[in-house]
């Protein structure tokens, strides 16, 4: 679901067969969506609905109101690519729009994108420099993201997500033992992506690296830590993220933790309340970010930032912050329990040896 192509497949309701043609001829996408002045969704009209028109006696002036197919199959928003893709193919259908709660169209899926997803500008930056001092001894003499989880390292997993969902050229920032990390991954070509390097001569926290990008990226990019497996799809992240208009997103995943004891509630010394071992639940940052090149801005060479304090520098100067909620699985490797809990969900496969560090 890209950002703008999907854009070309709107028509307004008034439009005619004439405009329709014109518009699936210029589009390539194969379908026309007839929308409201509001971008509400009317119906979906294609080639073959134009033909039957035809047939009917319609003209190249006429209405598109006779041809359009009101009850088109629609998703929402954060649907899963999966389950979108098993809706497609179990109505055999190419296209499916995207909706939100007021039936606003807010982007387009295609089968063709979803089974092999176009090539992405953007740039993925993958923050791989913490030295891992809580997985001690397993990070003594291998860094971090270079620690074997399913028969490769954690990174790997990183950079074949990102090339599966069309991203190519990718940017590791390194610290803490980052030659082996370089030494591992080069290039990027045995991974069919373009893998460059910033080098942090001292740590510069999960976003302070960014400062040193030069040049400037002209689009979007997607940040993420380089510590995370999760499933969750960089590419929606980032539609989401240029859907809403905002200069920093970051995803953030529901946590819930159930209190040991009984939680009493006082106004003074009266009890108003009392909840028996309540469950908490809060969102809490899950690594991965969508920022606008404007959001560097806010950042120096050299000089340390956390990813939390670049967006309150943000939200204090009025740009957009959003969050990004998402379901995936997600797992932060930051403890030897999470790295015997990531390993135990990505056995390594048989036969396989060791991942060389």
């Amino acid at each position: 679901m890209s950002a703008e192509p999907w854009r070309q497949a709107l028509v307004p309701v008034g439009a005619t067969l004439a405009q329709v043609i014109r518009n699936l001829n210029e589009s390539t996408l194969q379908i026309v969506v007839v929308v409201s002045s509001d971008d509400r969704l009317i119906g979906t009209i294609t080639d073959g609905d134009i033909r039957r028109g035809l047939l009917r006696g319609l003209t190249m002036d006429s209405s598109i109101e006779d041809v359009i197919f009101r009850e088109p199959l629609v998703v929402p928003p954060l649907l899963a690519r999966e389950t979108v893709l098993d809706i497609m193919k179990a109505n055999q259908i190419q296209q499916l729009p995207v909706v939100d709660d007021r039936r606003r169209v807010v982007g387009l899926h295609r089968l063709a994108d979803i089974l092999e997803p176009p090539a992405r500008v953007n740039h993925l930056v993958i923050m791989a420099g913490g030295e891992g001092r809580r997985l001690r001894p397993e990070t003594d003499d291998c860094p971090k993201p270079l620690l074997p989880v399913g028969g490769k390292p954690i990174l790997e997993h990183i950079v074949e997500r990102a090339r599966a969902e069309g991203f190519h050229r990718l940017t590791m920032t390194l610290h803490y033992l980052g030659h082996m990390v370089e030494n591992h991954f080069g290039d990027g070509g045995r991974w069919n992506v373009r893998i460059e390097y910033l080098k942090e001569r001292s740590p510069l926290g999960t976003a302070g690296a960014l400062g040193l990008l030069n040049p400037r990226p002209a689009a979007p990019i997607v940040v993420t830590n380089g510590d995370v497996l999760t499933d969750i799809r960089f590419s929606d992240l980032l539609d989401f993220h240029l859907r809403h208009d905002a200069v920093a997103t970051m995803a953030v995943r529901q946590f819930e933790w159930q209190h040991p004891f009984g939680v009493v509630h006082t106004k003074g010394v009266d009890i108003i309340g009392i909840d028996e071992k309540p469950v908490m639940r809060s969102h809490v940052n899950a690594g991965v970010y969508a920022l606008n090149p404007s959001a560097l801005d806010f950042l120096k060479a050299d000089e340390p930032c956390d990813m939390p304090a670049l967006f309150l520098r943000l939200r204090e100067s009025g740009a957009r912050t959003i969050v990004y909620p998402m379901h995936e699985p997600w797992l932060d490797v930051g403890r030897a329990v999470d790295l015997e809990r990531a390993r135990h969900d990505h056995p390594q496969p048989s036969g396989s040896g060791r991942q060389p560090r």
